[in-house]
């Protein structure tokens, strides 16, 4: 989708040193080449060199007239999704990242066609019929180049569906319709923890923790002002690196301010975080952030050695007292690639089951929805594997010994930087008694714990964008 108001708009920003967006297929062409996407795999300086190392999905694409940035771009359940963001400052020199609206507006917009696509990512048919429903979509959600609506799914692919723009001078437009009904406010805020443990006394453990706040706002008005407060206990997690929805509509600078990319940077703001806000119609996130937690929730240790045709493995779990003991789910699972099926497989758990998957190359121990007194689970065995076939999974990473147990887990009422919303700080300058709900979780993601007894792919901490 193009929109040529954009583009004029961003040439009159540059004048001269304006770089005119390409064809699609040129654009798209420079793109793979900067995600490193094609089978040409030689050394490029420009975008190779140990000096450029990329840490976000903000990228820089070359194409013939110039460099092309900010160009937000991501790969997730096998799609590419990319935008070019107007930047509506000059852009020599760059401004920092945490100035630029558009940023965050493309990458909900994104995420919100990815939402509405992926469902039906196994069904070719499905698929192919959401994709040509999403020009509609988009002349909805973002109709002269700014997203109104980043919810894709709530919208009708119809287009005697599309509603008016509001009369009501003071209703913004990314409020499409107003609500008539019980005030109520729908708050979660969503954690989602990553992490590479090692075990080894000279690489350095990573984890880091990533939040999303949903809100769904059913207010009367056309131009309802909510505020939002954020809080945190006595020994909370500072909030870093946060990206407001543009329907905030004023915020402490000090907490744009609160970044993780200089870790000797002491402009830390422990809140407490306000959003005043006129909400969309449809649930929104109203922000997102990081943290740097001093402990990942759960600490383990992973052993894989091999005796002849036997592989010996060692897992020891250990939860940390500061983690709330009730889980929705807890799971391990252990994959063995390059390998064939497991032909024998003898073990012994401390707590929990351990299950062989069908195609009897994963194993997943089943922990449950609580550890045991101790905090601490372990499980020991011996794996014997027969002929390896096509149907096996296969890893370039994970050769020999290097190895990895995924964890999985979710725990309700929960957030590792211990940030929550209290209701009643929660303030609705509308008429009526709203009943607010609030909710809080913490999700593995990207979970690892890698074989102590063997090498393993090493992750440090960024120091520059």
């Amino acid at each position: 989708r193009r929109y040529p108001t954009v583009e004029t708009r961003a040439e009159a920003f540059n004048g001269s040193t304006h770089v005119a967006v390409p064809s699609d297929s040129d654009f798209l062409k420079a793109l793979l080449f900067e995600l490193r996407l094609t089978d040409d795999q030689s050394f490029v300086e420009h975008r190779d060199t140990c000096t450029r190392i990329d840490h976000s999905s903000v990228h820089s694409v070359r194409v013939e007239g110039g460099d092309l940035w900010p160009v937000v771009a991501f790969q997730k359940s096998g799609l590419i999704c990319a935008c070019l963001p107007l930047v509506e400052e000059r852009l020599e020199p760059r401004p920092p990242l945490l100035t630029i609206s558009g940023l965050s507006q493309g990458l909900a917009l994104l995420f919100g066609i990815l939402d509405y696509i992926s469902p039906s990512r196994k069904n070719e048919a499905e698929m192919s019929a959401k994709i040509g429903q999403l020009r509609n979509l988009l002349i909805q959600a973002c109709p002269l180049g700014t997203p109104l609506n980043t919810n894709i799914s709530s919208l009708s692919s119809s287009f005697d569906d599309i509603q008016v723009i509001p009369t009501d001078d003071k209703q913004p437009v990314w409020r499409s319709n107003t609500y008539k009904g019980k005030p109520q406010v729908t708050v979660c805020i969503t954690e989602k923890v990553k992490c590479m443990q090692y075990d080894k006394r000279d690489v350095v453990d990573m984890w880091q923790v990533y939040g999303a706040v949903n809100c769904k706002c059913d207010i009367e008005g056309a131009a309802p002002n909510v505020t939002l407060t954020l809080n945190l206990p006595t020994n909370g997690s500072p909030l870093q690196d946060i990206l407001v929805h543009h329907c905030v509509t004023s915020i402490d600078p000090a907490m744009l301010m609160s970044s993780s990319v200089d870790p000797l940077d002491d402009s830390v703001y422990s809140g407490p975080y306000k959003f005043p806000f006129i909400p969309p119609s449809d649930s929104f996130n109203l922000c997102y952030y990081t943290s740097q937690v001093p402990v990942p929730p759960i600490l383990g240790c992973y052993q894989l050695i091999e005796e002849g045709s036997q592989l010996k493995l060692t897992v020891n779990l250990k939860l940390h007292e500061s983690i709330k003991n009730s889980f929705e789910y807890c799971e391990a699972r252990i994959r063995f690639f390059n390998r064939g099926p497991i032909a024998h497989l003898e073990y012994k758990v401390s707590y929990g089951q351990l299950d062989l998957s069908r195609e009897k190359s994963l194993l997943v121990w089943v922990i449950g929805q609580k550890f045991p007194k101790s905090s601490e689970v372990s499980l020991t065995g011996t794996v014997t594997f027969g002929a390896a076939g096509e149907e096996h999974p296969t890893d370039y990473v994970c050769t020999g010994n290097t190895a990895y147990v995924k964890m999985y887990f979710r725990i309700p009422d929960f957030t590792l930087t211990g940030c929550y919303v209290d209701q009643h700080s929660v303030q609705i300058f509308a008429p009526g008694k709203p009943k607010i709900t609030a909710s809080r979780e913490l999700i593995s993601s990207d979970y690892y714990i890698w074989n102590s007894e063997a090498s393993a792919p090493i992750m440090y901490k960024s120091l520059y964008y």
